[in-house]
């Protein structure tokens, strides 16, 4: 047998097991190999019998004797007897319940190690469902560090150990993907020997060094990945004589800082630095800006745009909704008509809309314009990409509150030249995260906010509070402001009290008869949520009731009043956003955490929304409360699901970030490392389904 043999022909099971393996997708011996435990139980320490306590899970040698069957009441349970003994002289009853083989297959009077919990009643201990191993050099269930696995219906984790231990001799066949000098100088044990540590360890530091090991290969991978597509996006002009870079003009931005009202921050100047310096290269800049909500990212992209045209390039904005699309058309054309009011260019800079709902007319009037360069700037949703969308001389996209700009759209931009690519996001992820899930963009952060912008006020709210910040919210929208209330779920749960956006949204009709109370959530048709949310933005609403849609929204200055509902079901990265939907005009503004728990734990978490206005620094806190994937959502982020590797770690991501560049550096096309190729093929491939 090899690591290909598949497992029908390698195990001796019944078809249905066989059935539920290609389930979990096990279907090689490799695959079983490389299905790791979840967690391991501690049963290294033997105990004897007389020194086990009440509760306590123990490992223990001895023999079994006098097996039977008791009589129930139940004629469906089945309940098994037999005598424990050591050699000590202490004895017990261990009992198991319907597992009549038990009576055939337990080894009688010859040693045995047993491991299992100790209960103490009437007056005698008994050990309950006791996992029984024959006294063997090498113990499988019992006597060690005992892999625990993921469960599948009928497949176990003590069927998934028996099944995997007799291959263990195989794991000398896995190959090492991680070049020889990686493994030497970052001290990691060969591979095959770590999978054999992981499945069975033979103590608490090999267990550690094998984990050390794949936590290594896991971020080796993932940076691999990003730096051999950034590398690979920097070099997609190579063959191209149209695109020479655009030279840094530091008169243009004295000169469009001069048409601002305000000064811009120092982290938007250096943004703004950073990004023409990429756009002065002869190959395309693919950069990440990163801020918090309200930190400036609007005029950093406006001095980009700008400048592309200035020069006499075409480019694009991208934004999820036709909302935010409008509202960028919006700012955008107020910002490139004052700065033409003061400085006038050789013919009017012209700006369109390019969105769904535009008639076909209209469609193709941007579409025609955009091939013949007439059209100078475009400001869109996805219409921007579609394949009926041409360029004359496109040299910059934006991309505006998309976690993950997409590898196939990219490749629809390369069809255009392949323009210098800015994405935005307003989700405050630290420095070492962003390297793992942006690790194929360079990163400018916003890290101050813009002066003058009030500080949001925000307070938990106990039940029997409501009724007072009620009264408040009703004085608040008769002086014309406007409300958001955040629900966690569309539905009411039979499972989870907590209120539910359309029953909450008709509670709050009955509570406000007077106002107009509108509802939103993602299981509405894109067009009626664009209805609702435009309604909002034109004050035709006065409370707004949403799911978590509401996350990346409008620009609303007159909302100035945020209720959470069940605010604890939201990590403090979330609430955040949502916060940062108020406080954008010049009235005060409030946010109102509701919660029925009052477990410390909540209360820390949400006392550090009271405590913190910094969206970077209540990311870190979430981290370290909750874990990478639970605070950005491991799909929505592009931070990869990895099993051993800890993306807290920032001085190990950014030792193997060093390593895949070095890596790629001396190798670019990887020829010189087949395996990782290979690898890195399925990684793409997996990347591209998903």
């Amino acid at each position: 047998m090899d690591l290909r043999t598949p497992l029908d022909a390698a195990l001796s099971t019944k078809k249905e097991y066989i059935l539920a393996l290609k389930e979990m997708g096990l279907r090689t011996i490799e695959d079983l190999l490389l299905y790791f435990p979840r967690a391991y139980e501690d049963l290294s320490q033997f105990k004897k019998l007389h020194e086990a306590k009440e509760g306590e899970t123990v490992t223990m040698k001895g023999y079994l004797h006098g097996i039977k069957r008791v009589p129930t009441k139940n004629r469906k349970m089945t309940l098994i007897k037999a005598t424990f003994y050591d050699d000590f002289g202490s004895t017990c009853e261990a009992t198991w319940f319907n597992q009549p083989h038990l009576l055939r297959t337990l080894p009688m009077d010859t040693p045995v190690v047993v491991a299992g919990k100790v209960k103490y009643s009437y007056g005698k201990y008994t050990l309950q469902s006791p996992v029984v191993e024959t006294e063997k050099q090498a113990q499988v269930h019992t006597g060690g560090l005992i892999p625990v696995y993921p469960q599948h219906e009928i497949i176990t984790t003590k069927w998934l150990r028996e099944k995997i231990h007799p291959f263990m001799y195989l794991t000398k066949d896995i190959e090492d993907i991680l070049p020889e000098d990686i493994l030497e100088s970052e001290d990691l044990m060969p591979k095959g020997n770590a999978i054999k540590e992981l499945h069975f360890p033979t103590s608490h530091k090999a267990l550690e060094d094998a984990q050390k090991r794949m936590a290594y290969e896991e971020l080796f991978l993932v940076q691999l990945n990003a730096v051999k597509s950034k590398k690979e996006w920097k070099s997609s002009r190579e063959n191209e004589d149209k695109f020479s870079g655009i030279k840094m003009d530091v008169d243009f931005v004295k000169n469009f800082f001069s048409t601002l009202p305000f000064e811009p921050t120092g982290a938007q100047k250096v943004a703004i630095y950073e990004i023409m310096q990429d756009m002065e290269k002869p190959f395309p800049m693919i950069r990440l800006l990163e801020g918090d909500v309200g930190s400036g990212k609007t005029v950093v992209a406006a001095t980009a745009l700008l400048h592309a045209v200035l020069n006499g390039y075409q480019a694009v904005i991208m934004a999820p909704t036709e909302v935010l699309a409008r509202q960028h058309m919006i700012s955008m054309s107020k910002f490139i008509g004052e700065f033409e009011a003061k400085f006038p260019t050789e013919k009017p800079i012209n700006i369109q809309l390019l969105v769904g709902s535009l008639t076909p007319k209209e469609k193709k009037s941007v579409h025609d314009g955009l091939k013949n360069g007439q059209v100078d700037i475009a400001v869109g949703t996805h219409a921007l990409v579609q394949e009926a969308v041409g360029f004359h001389n496109l040299g910059l996209a934006i991309v505006d509150e998309q976690h993950r700009f997409g590898v196939k759209q990219r490749e629809v931009l390369m069809k255009h030249g392949t323009p210098h690519v800015l994405t935005m996001t307003a989700t405050p992820i630290p420095r070492t995260l962003a390297l793992v899930a942006y690790g194929d963009q360079d990163l400018s952060v916003l890290h101050e906010m813009p002066p003058g912008r009030q500080p949001i006020e925000t307070k938990i709210v106990p039940p029997e509070h409501r009724t007072t910040v009620y009264r408040f919210v009703e004085g608040k929208i008769r002086e014309g402001q406007q409300v958001y209330v955040i629900c966690s779920l569309v539905d009411d749960s039979d499972v989870l009290e907590l209120k539910s956006v359309k029953k909450e949204h008709e509670r709050l009709c009955e509570v406000f008869p007077e106002f107009k109370v509108g509802l939103l959530h993602g299981r509405m048709k894109a067009q009626e949520k664009e209805g609702v949310m435009a309604a909002f933005k034109n004050k035709e609403i006065d409370i707004l009731v949403s799911t978590s849609v509401i996350e990346v929204g409008i620009d609303v200055p007159n909302a100035t009043i945020m209720l959470i509902e069940d605010a604890d079901r939201f990590g403090l990265s979330q609430l955040h956003q949502f916060r940062g939907r108020v406080g954008r005009g010049d009235k005060k503004s409030y946010c109102f955490l509701y919660t029925t728990s009052n477990g410390q734990t909540t209360f820390t978490r949400l006392k550090a929304m009271t405590d913190f206005t910094d969206g970077f620094k209540l990311a870190e806190i979430d981290l370290q409360l909750r874990g990478p994937g639970e605070v950005y959502g491991v799909r929505q982020s592009g931070i990869p699901e990895l099993q051993f590797a800890s993306l807290t770690n920032g001085v190990l991501v950014s030792r193997v970030r060093k390593a895949a560049e070095h890596l790629v550096e001396n190798s670019p096309t990887l020829d010189k490392f087949p395996r990782l190729k290979g690898m890195l093929v399925k990684i793409r491939t997996k990347l591209d389904k998903a």
